[in-house]
């Protein structure tokens, strides 16, 4: 099932710089705000009222999730006004369904027991491969998708972007909660999915293409996999898009947030791109993954709240710098490339507003309540617009 040589063709017939995104939302009972398994009924409501968006949402394991995916955008601005219409179809669709949507990275009080997983050959060849980790990841995330002509360029790509990952996980984190309770991190979903799938999280630095495939080959020969998915890095050179795929954030509460993570993502990958170009990628894609570990460790457990490490200097940073830094580095591609980003709201995420929230006396509940309504106002307010 997996076609190396038609992976290379694909990045050859590839283009810089093109974007999708995939964004997972949560499907819930608009009254208790439980998760609801209403994705098939989502699904074959869209095949028959609106064809383009059937052919623009997906499952994603569990029957009470659902994806929107853009398709390709020629640029940034081109894929964002493609999402702002999925969205806006979705959304149309759940109301008129009497289904909720909300979008954190987890949910907080859903028991995993009791989420059926989704009728198809790919995810019932997950469930049965991971069983309990299949079961346990009831996660939603983004996904951005980053053209790159030449799957050569693209692994490096991949590696120059590895010490860049708990940086945008810090940013993304929006998810406190876990199993009824504040979990004491600010992205339990990573500790729930990106800590427990196998090859999942920070990727070894491959260096080459040739490396790379080296290591898939094993993974094949040894029946590790049999579907490219199955590698889940939290970057990696997709072989069916011909683009680096970038995978650590959470899923964003809003639209702006959202926006403004695509954005910064493609100008890292355009900037990490140029440095690739240029020559001037190694040392960085270079650095070992204990260390990186150590940076995504603390994304997860304090976010925003808390210190990056300086791999460079051997110091600490306040993390709250991490979107000026990520913003300065990525300067010289913006301009080269012409990337003009959303306003960029990273003064406060996710976890620490709804943290926030229950340090001011507000529960759990009313804690999410107010998330879903952020979600459920900001996406639609925007596409409107």
């Amino acid at each position: 099932m997996i076609d190396l040589d038609r992976a290379v063709e694909m990045f050859a017939a590839a283009s810089d710089l093109t974007v999708g995104i995939e964004e997972e939302f949560a499907i819930l009972d608009p009254a208790t705000l439980d998760l609801a398994p209403r994705f098939e009924e989502l699904r074959d409501e869209a095949e028959g009222s609106d064809p383009l968006l059937f052919h623009h949402i997906t499952g994603e394991l569990i029957s009470s999730e659902i994806e929107i995916i853009s398709g390709r955008g020629g640029d940034l601005r081109d894929v964002l006004a493609r999402q702002r219409e999925r969205r806006r179809a979705l959304f149309a669709l759940a109301s008129a369904r009497g289904a909720e949507l909300g979008s954190t990275g987890t949910h907080p009080w859903a028991d995993y027991r009791e989420q059926p997983v989704i009728d198809t050959p790919h995810y019932h060849r997950v469930e049965d491969g991971l069983k309990y980790v299949a079961w346990r990841n009831n996660t939603f995330s983004l996904h951005v998708h980053v053209g790159v002509n030449d799957i050569d360029r693209a692994v490096r790509v991949c590696d120059r972007m590895r010490p860049l990952l708990p940086l945008l996980l810090a940013l993304s984190a929006n998810s406190p909660f876990l199993d009824g309770r504040l979990a004491g991190l600010h992205s339990a979903r990573s500790q729930t999915f990106t800590r427990s799938f196998p090859r999942c999280g920070v990727p070894s630095a491959f260096g080459s293409w040739a490396s790379f495939r080296e290591y898939i080959d094993l993974l094949i020969r040894t029946n590790s996999i049999i579907e490219f998915t199955q590698v889940w890095w939290s970057v990696r050179p997709h072989f069916s898009y011909g683009t680096v795929e970038v995978r650590i954030c959470d899923a964003q509460s809003t639209a702006a947030e959202s926006d403004a993570l695509v954005g910064l993502i493609v100008a890292c990958v355009a900037q990490a791109l140029l440095e690739v170009d240029n020559g001037e990628d190694s040392a960085a894609a270079a650095t070992p993954g204990h260390l990186i570990e150590e940076n995504v460790w603390r994304a997860i457990r304090h976010g925003l709240d808390g210190r990056m490490i300086d791999f460079e200097r051997g110091e600490e940073y306040a993390s709250t710098e991490i979107a000026e830094r990520l913003l300065a580095w990525s300067a010289p591609a913006r301009e080269a490339f012409g990337l003009e980003l959303a306003p960029a709201p990273f003064e406060h995420n996710g976890a620490q507003r709804q943290r926030a929230l229950v340090a001011g006396g507000a529960s759990m509940r009313e804690a999410y309540e107010s998330s879903v309504r952020d979600t459920r106002e900001s996406y639609s307010e925007e596409v409107r617009a």
